[in-house]
């Protein structure tokens, strides 16, 4: 028996404030010095409204990896038997982020959200440590 893998995230941390501060304080900063026109600091504020509405709502995201599931909850949740599960695919994107997919036996896919997600080489090492195989592929166009 193994010791059951947690991670846990908020949609409020410091990081997640200092980068919405320094956003739309950019966004003053060009309207102050520039006097940029009030469409063109709309349009640019609407990039951040994402962030800015995960750190008011604070979203909790946890994933769990034990002897016999793998669980995660927040906005979203499942729960899946590892025996039920052929392999998770490890996907590096273009913006260096990676995705996780779920590949059951059955043949049906289910993605991991992104925000439940733990530092991928860490969920990796506890993957294997589970006996579930997984796949990494990088930078793929489709």
């Amino acid at each position: 028996m193994t010791v059951p893998f947690h991670h846990v995230r908020q949609g409020r941390s410091a990081r997640a404030a200092t980068l919405i501060a320094v956003y739309y304080g950019g966004l003053v900063v060009l309207r102050l010095t520039l006097q940029a026109a009030d469409w063109i600091l709309v349009f640019l504020a609407l990039p951040g409204l994402p962030a800015l509405w995960d750190f008011v709502s604070n979203p909790v995201w946890r994933l769990e990896l034990n002897d016999t599931m793998l669980s995660w909850t927040g906005p979203r949740s499942d729960q899946i038997a590892l025996s039920g599960i052929d392999h998770v695919r490890l996907d590096t994107r273009w913006d260096l982020s990676v995705r996780a997919t779920i590949f059951l036996a059955s043949g049906h896919k289910i993605r991991i959200p992104d925000p439940a997600l733990p530092p991928h080489r860490r969920f990796e090492t506890e993957l294997n440590a589970q006996a579930v195989r997984t796949e990494r592929h990088h930078f793929l166009v489709f």
